[in-house]
């Protein structure tokens, strides 16, 4: 079976699941793992401007997209000539069943299962004693965050954050002034790099809060990538927990 996935985390997925650069035969640009083997894929350009034509000239039997990734209408166009799965990955349920899904559609259930099982081991043993109201930053200028519909929202809340926006939705704009309530606030690494000058500029507002960059792909990359990030949540686990304990 030839495979074209439009989604990082999910093309990440497929080889952790044990398929190989001779099944997963075309990628986006931003499918960056795992580095020694997605460098053999060709690229079918981003995930919100896929090449349509490069796609064709592959002729895959299954191409895998993402509700929220990618564009309805190039799906649609996809759609005419090949065959399209479509995921929705929203909460850890839902990554549970892509996992799930994946495993049996390529006949690796037990590899899948083991991932599965991994991701609730990682998210059960990495918790924040305090529950800090925590504000997630994704962009900037202007400032951006995430609302409760978000994926990154419900892996915050998995490990004891109170998301300080959970009243809004999708990735809201805000201003700095909207953070006065925040405990904590958090500057992804991704989709915008967030740097320690940005963390100078917000602390020249709120020179007593904790500020700081967190792994944008271990909170918004479903599919198999939480389960290896077991050792990066209990550093920033103990980090924050170490604000509240003195």
């Amino acid at each position: 079976m030839k495979i074209v996935s439009l989604v990082p985390s999910i093309t990440e997925a497929l080889f952790d699941l044990g398929l190989t650069e001779h099944e997963i035969v075309g990628r986006t640009k931003f499918c960056i793992h795992p580095a020694e083997k997605v460098k053999d894929v060709t690229v079918i350009g981003g995930t919100k401007n896929i090449n349509i034509g490069k796609i064709r000239a592959l002729q895959p039997d299954l191409v895998l997209a993402n509700k929220e990734e990618n564009v309805k209408e190039q799906v649609e166009a996809l759609m005419d000539d090949f065959k399209v799965l479509v995921t929705n990955v929203e909460n850890i349920e839902d990554n549970y069943y892509l996992l799930k899904n994946l495993g049996k559609l390529f006949h690796k259930e037990e590899r899948a299962q083991s991932f599965n099982l991994k991701i609730y081991e990682v998210l059960n043993e990495a918790k924040v004693n305090a529950k800090p109201k925590a504000a997630y930053l994704i962009w900037n200028n202007p400032y951006m965050t995430i609302g409760s519909d978000t994926f990154i929202h419900k892996i915050m809340a998995e490990i004891g954050f109170e998301n300080l926006f959970k009243d809004r939705k999708r990735y809201p704009e805000i201003k700095t002034e909207d953070l006065a309530g925040a405990d904590l606030i958090m500057l992804s690494s991704e989709p915008f790099p967030f740097k320690e000058k940005h963390i100078e500029e917000l602390k020249a507002v709120y020179p007593e809060k904790k500020i700081m960059i967190v792994d944008g792909e271990a909170f918004s990359w479903y599919g198999t990538h939480i389960a290896k990030c077991g050792d990066y949540f209990k550093r920033l686990i103990r980090e924050v927990n170490s604000e509240y304990t003195g």
